[in-house]
C-alpha cells in the first residue's frame, strides 16, 4: 500500500471530474458533510455508556464522537511530523492530509450504532437468533450471518454509502480514503473473527473503496486494514476508556481519590511529571477540575505513545501485516495503567445498576420494534401491518422482493432512532401512551 493511493480524494458514488476547492480540502468537505448531517445530530440522543441523565455533564454518542475526532486529529498531526523524513515529495504531500482524514473518520465511526449503546447491537442479533424459525429459511448463509452477527461498524458503512429512496446515489459521497479509514474490520460477516466491517448489501461498495485506496486483498472478501484505521481505532480506545472514568467520577460512582490515582498511574516512572502534577493539584482544589487536568495529561500521554507505535510499525502496516491495537503497544507503565482503568470500568462502571437497567430496556424496546416492523414488512397485506408500514419514513419504504433487503430497510429505520424516539414509538405501539394532536 502507498500513501498516494491511501489518501485519494476521489468520492464514492461521484463520477464527476474531481475539482479541488480553493479554500477547503476534500477531507475537510468530508468533515463538514458529516457534522451538518441529521444522522450525526441524532447521536446527541444516543447512549454512550450511561443513561442520558438530564443536565449531568456525561457523554452521549455525539460528544464522544467529537472528542474522538479531536484526539484523532492530534494523532494524525504527530504521525505526519514523525513520518515525513524518508518520503519523496509526492508522498510528503499526500500524508499532510492524514489529520483531516482521521478526524473526519472519527466523527463517523459511531454513526451506524443503534440506540441504547452496545446493548442495542446485541438486541438486534438476539432478535433474529430467537426467531430463527421465522427468518432463517428466507435468507442465504451470508444474509443470515449479517443479521445474527449484526454490527454497528458495518452499519456505518451502509449508512454512509447507500442510496435511500428519493436520495442521490453514493450516500454522503465521502472520499474513499475516509470511508476506508472507518473499516476496522475489513471483511464480511461470513469471515472468522469477533466483528466484521460490511454487510452483503455493501459488498460492491466495499470492493470499490478497497480498490480505489489499493487496500491489500487477502481472499474471500477479506482485506488488510487501511493504515489510518489503526489511528481511528486508537483515538476511540483512548477516549472511551479515559472518558468513561471521568463520567463515573461526575456521577459519584468513583471517588476523586480513586479517579486521580487511576490517571496518575500513567506517570509513575516520570518523577518530574509527578512533581508537576502534585504542584498543580495543590493549586487547583476543585475535584472536577483536578480530574479534568489529569485526564488531559493521560490523553496526551497516550496520544504520544500510540503515534510512536504506529510509526515504529509502519513498514508492516503498509505491507498489510495485521497488527495489534496501538493501545496494546504501550510502554509497560502505561499498559498497566490502562489495564487498571479497564478492570475498574468493568467492575464498577459497566455493571453499575443504571447502566444494566438501560441495557435491559434496550433489549425490550428494540426487540419489540423489530418484531412489529419486520412482521409488517414481510406480511404487508395484513390490515394492521398496512397501518404500521405507514409509520416508516418514505426513504425506508422498501419495494424490493428480496426478504433480506426488506429486513435491512427495517434495520436502517430502527438503528437510526434516538433513544427517546425508540422509547416513544415502543410506548405508542404497545398502547402505553397515545399520541397527542
Amino acid at each position: 500500500m502507498n500513501w498516494i493511493a491511501l489518501t485519494t480524494p476521489k468520492r464514492f458514488g461521484d463520477s464527476a471530474k474531481h475539482t479541488p476547492d480553493s479554500h477547503r480540502s476534500d477531507f475537510q468537505h468530508d468533515y463538514d458533510r458529516l457534522i451538518f448531517s441529521a444522522s450525526f445530530r441524532r447521536l446527541q440522543d444516543k447512549t454512550q455508556v450511561f443513561p442520558l441523565p438530564g443536565n449531568r455533564l456525561v457523554h452521549n454518542r455525539l460528544t464522544h464522537s467529537l472528542e474522538v475526532s479531536s484526539v484523532g486529529r492530534s494523532l494524525g498531526n504527530l504521525v505526519v511530523s514523525k513520518l515525513r523524513n524518508g518520503l519523496n515529495a509526492a508522498e510528503q504531500q499526500a500524508i499532510l492530509h492524514i489529520p483531516s482524514i482521521v478526524s473526519a473518520a472519527c466523527l463517523a465511526h459511531d454513526m451506524g450504532n443503534p440506540p441504547f449503546g452496545h446493548s442495542g447491537e446485541e438486541a438486534i442479533r438476539q432478535h433474529f437468533i430467537d426467531h430463527e424459525s421465522t427468518y432463517r429459511h428466507l435468507l442465504d448463509d451470508w444474509e443470515w450471518a449479517d443479521l445474527t452477527r449484526y454490527e454497528g461498524n458495518a452499519n456505518a458503512l451502509r449508512l454512509l454509502t447507500q442510496q435511500l429512496q428519493g436520495r442521490r446515489s453514493g450516500g454522503f459521497r465521502l472520499s474513499h480514503a475516509m470511508l476506508a479509514s472507518i473499516l476496522k474490520y475489513p471483511y464480511p460477516s461470513t469471515a472468522q473473527g469477533k466483528k466484521f466491517g460490511y454487510f452483503k448489501s455493501e459488498a460492491e461498495a466495499f470492493k470499490n473503496i478497497a480498490s480505489e485506496t489499493q487496500m491489500q486483498a487477502n481472499g474471500d472478501g477479506c482485506y488488510s486494514r487501511h493504515p489510518l484505521a489503526y489511528l481511528v481505532e486508537a483515538a476511540d480506545d483512548i477516549c472511551y476508556q479515559i472518558m468513561d472514568i471521568e463520567d463515573a467520577h461526575r456521577l459519584g460512582i468513583l471517588s476523586t481519590t480513586q479517579t486521580l490515582e487511576l490517571f496518575r498511574n500513567f506517570f509513575t516512572d516520570h518523577p518530574n511529571t509527578l512533581d508537576r502534577i502534585a504542584s498543580t493539584l495543590h493549586e487547583v482544589t476543585d475535584p472536577n477540575e483536578q480530574v479534568t487536568y489529569l485526564r488531559a495529561m493521560a490523553i496526551g500521554h497516550l496520544v504520544e505513545h500510540c503515534a510512536n507505535a504506529f510509526v515504529q510499525h509502519i513498514s508492516d502496516i503498509l505491507a498489510g501485516v495485521p497488527q495489534k491495537a496501538l493501545t496494546s503497544m504501550l510502554p509497560s507503565t502505561s499498559t498497566q495503567a490502562l489495564e487498571n482503568i479497564s478492570k475498574t470500568a468493568v467492575s464498577l462502571v459497566y455493571n453499575y445498576p443504571k447502566v444494566v437497567e438501560i441495557e435491559i430496556a434496550g433489549y425490550t424496546i428494540i426487540g419489540a420494534l423489530l418484531e412489529t416492523f419486520c412482521h409488517a414488512m414481510m406480511h404487508p397485506n395484513n390490515t394492521r401491518n398496512k397501518k404500521v408500514l405507514r409509520l416508516l419514513p418514505s426513504q425506508y419504504n422498501c419495494s424490493s422482493n428480496s426478504n433480506y433487503e426488506r429486513i435491512m430497510s427495517v434495520l436502517d429505520f430502527v438503528s437510526g432512532m434516538t433513544d427517546d424516539y425508540a422509547l416513544k414509538l415502543y410506548r405508542l405501539l404497545k398502547g402505553i401512551n397515545l399520541p397527542s394532536l
